[in-house]
């Protein structure tokens, strides 16, 4: 594209640009206003609406309020009726009316749709109706719909005098919508009301009230709502029943919890506001229009002694570096053509010097070369580490086996051993025959035991090879980290209380709630909680064999945040570690377990778990005697994101049975 066709779109873009953000303030502040007029008509028409339907309640009341004077109790029942007769002419929402003597038991009850009935004594001393109104004078209870569909609401109205009555009414909400249907909200627009839990009372489409219509899950109703975020406050842009985008507005009825919309058609409310679009974008149009008239004409200005630019860099180019330009214009355009003059000398000169800048520039590739052979061989290295891990746990899982056959064959010996002493028991032997059987079963029998606990402890050695040497981890993610320790401590606690019902120890725990989460493998976490754990109660036990009296086996546990880390501490008050020990306690097949009780591995394991999979660190102090205490620190985001897949293993051996 040409420097001029450049200069003249950028040129109009950015005139374009200024009239797009002038029109787009000017817009964003008529809209705004227009959008502010439109909201406070909307409530002032919400407002009145609600005062309309508040005069029908008012009314309502009215109406009952002459059967309720302080000598209406002591006219003959025959005429109690006739009022309440003609109360249901003049009010045509009241369906039923009854009377509630002082005792709260029902006297009269006049209705249009049941029979009426005189006397009949139903208490409704405890209800609502009875106890609310004598204590407000005035009680509207909660909308219901009856037989589904219409919706009504009971009114009270507590007597004038000492020891009144109540005056109940029944009133069908469905003549509220004679008033919703005469409120003129603009041409397209209307008003409905609801409850305080979103169902519909009243609405110009009369067929929506009936079927008892949930209007809580519209977007202003929800956000009216008492208990919303935005209780108290106009959704005011949103859709309507329709779909339409409509602005709503909404006041409340305090004294019966109902809410009165009104909404009208988004077009109809912004009218002058979509107008000033128009004209806005008509103005922005010949704005364009007249910048790219002046952009086309200076940049055709600009196009000579640019061209001049273009042929001497091409002269320079094809390398004669000698080539200059002179221009005249004394303006950025001079200025370039000087700074090309200055870079082709500086060209020039440097050009004696290039051999020796290719030649250093060779020295640091062969350099480059040299560390990425390098590092090649570690990964090579890193490989063949790999994949000697892969043959440990194939030869672990072939060793598996024929020791199977081991342990298995040598506790059957062990009970055919027992067969034979009963076997030659009631045999006739001379006492030094007798005596030599039972040496060398007693010996055969001792050494059977020897092989199957050093069986069993090979078995173990076996497991825990495979522990070390398997690559899978779990599911890695958040972690709540006072929760897994809490979980560790009662299943390594369990596990020992399970082990030996005599066991005890007190635990300690100390959580920081600050501790929070970590992005951990959590099986991992919990196999090395569960190590130390079992440590620190071995070493306790260990200790109070041959303690003193008065001392307390005890196991703590801390957990502490440290930031963009989290610290976990171990304590125990057992037997400590002497330093000779503690050197080589990491070390894979380590152990001062006597034969049968450790392998050595768990320590490693859990090393390699908390440095090389983790990130972290693991610190041991101790004092031989007193008390060991190992400090782990987890970096709360892994450096492993994901845990690896696990390399096929070998097929499971069969244990072989003799």
């Amino acid at each position: 594209m040409p420097l001029s066709v450049k200069f003249a779109v950028a040129f109009v873009g950015l005139v374009s640009l200024v009239l797009l953000i002038n029109g787009a303030v000017d817009l964003t502040l008529n809209y705004q206003d227009a959008k502010r007029t439109a909201i406070e008509t909307q409530r002032t028409k919400a407002r009145a609406a609600a005062e309309r339907v508040d005069a029908f309640l008012s009314g309502i009341e009215s109406q009952i309020g002459w059967t309720t004077r302080a000598e209406w109790r002591r006219i003959p029942p025959e005429q109690q009726r006739y009022d309440f007769i003609r109360l249901l002419r003049q009010a045509p929402a009241i369906t039923e009316v009854a009377y509630l003597d002082p005792a709260g038991k029902e006297q009269l009850r006049v209705s249009r749709l049941e029979p009426d009935a005189v006397g009949s004594g139903k208490d409704f001393s405890t209800s609502p109706r009875f106890t609310q109104a004598l204590a407000q004078k005035t009680w509207f209870g909660p909308v219901y719909f009856r037989r589904g569909s219409e919706p009504y609401m009971t009114v009270s109205v507590a007597h004038a005098g000492r020891d009144p009555g109540v005056t109940v009414a029944e009133v069908n909400l469905k003549l509220i919508w004679d008033v919703v249907s005469a409120i003129n909200v603009g041409e397209h627009g209307y008003a409905f009301v609801t409850t305080a839990t979103g169902r519909l009372i009243a609405h110009p489409d009369l067929s929506l009230v009936l079927r008892d219509t949930d209007l809580s899950g519209l977007s202003e109703v929800a956000a009216a709502l008492p208990g919303s975020r935005m209780a108290g406050q106009d959704y005011e842009i949103t859709t309507g029943l329709d779909g339409g985008w409509v602005l709503a507005a909404h006041a409340t009825i305090p004294r019966v919890d109902w809410i009165v919309f009104v909404q009208e058609s988004l077009r109809d409310a912004m009218g002058p506001a979509l107008e000033s679009v128009i004209q806005t974008t008509s103005l922005m149009g010949l704005g364009v229009l007249l910048a790219a008239v002046a952009g086309t004409f200076l940049a055709r200005r600009m196009v000579v002694p640019i061209r001049q630019l273009e042929d001497g860099a091409e002269r320079f180019g094809s390398g004669d570096l000698s080539e200059r330009i002179v221009i005249r214009t004394g303006d950025e355009i001079e200025t370039l053509a000087h700074r090309f003059n200055t870079m082709a000398g500086r060209v020039q000169e440097s050009y004696e010097t290039l051999e020796a800048k290719v030649e250093e520039r060779t020295r640091d590739l062969n350099q480059s070369l040299d560390d990425l052979q390098r590092a090649q061989s570690r990964l090579v290295q890193s490989e063949k580490l790999a994949s000697l891990g892969q043959l440990t746990a194939g030869i672990a899982h072939e060793i598996k086996n024929p020791l199977n056959f081991v342990n298995n064959f040598a506790s059957l010996s062990n009970e055919l051993v027992d067969e034979l002493r009963d076997t030659l028991e009631p045999a006739s032997l001379d006492p030094s025959t007798r005596e030599e059987v039972e040496e060398i079963t007693g010996l055969l029998k001792g050494n059977l035991e020897k092989v199957v606990q050093h069986g069993k402890r090979a078995d173990s050695i076996v497991k825990n090879m495979l522990l070390h040497s398997r690559t899978g981890s779990g599911e890695h993610r958040p972690v709540d980290v006072n929760a897994l320790v809490e979980e560790s401590l009662n299943l390594a606690y369990h596990g020992a209380r399970a082990a030996k019902p005599s066991f005890n120890v007190t635990l300690v725990r100390d959580y920081d709630p600050a501790a929070g989460t970590a992005d951990l493998f959590p099986q991992e976490i919990t196999r090395v909680l569960l190590n130390l754990m079992s440590n620190g109660f071995y070493a306790t036990e260990k200790k109070a064999n041959g303690a003193e009296p008065g001392y307390e086996p005890t196991l703590s546990i801390a957990t502490r945040d440290r930031g963009d880390s989290i610290e976990i501490r171990v304590r125990d008050n057992g037997t400590g570690i002497p330093d000779s020990v503690k050197a080589k306690m990491f070390d894979p097949f380590f152990t001062t377990k006597p034969a049968g009780e450790g392998t050595g591995l768990g320590l490693s394991l859990s090393h390699d778990i908390l440095v090389k999979q983790h990130g972290g660190t693991v610190d041991v102090a101790t004092e031989p005697g007193a008390f060991t205490e190992f400090t782990i620190t987890l970096p709360r985001q892994s450096v492993t994101t994901t845990a690896p897949a696990a390399p096929p293993q070998p097929a499971s051996e069969t244990e072989s049975q003799p």
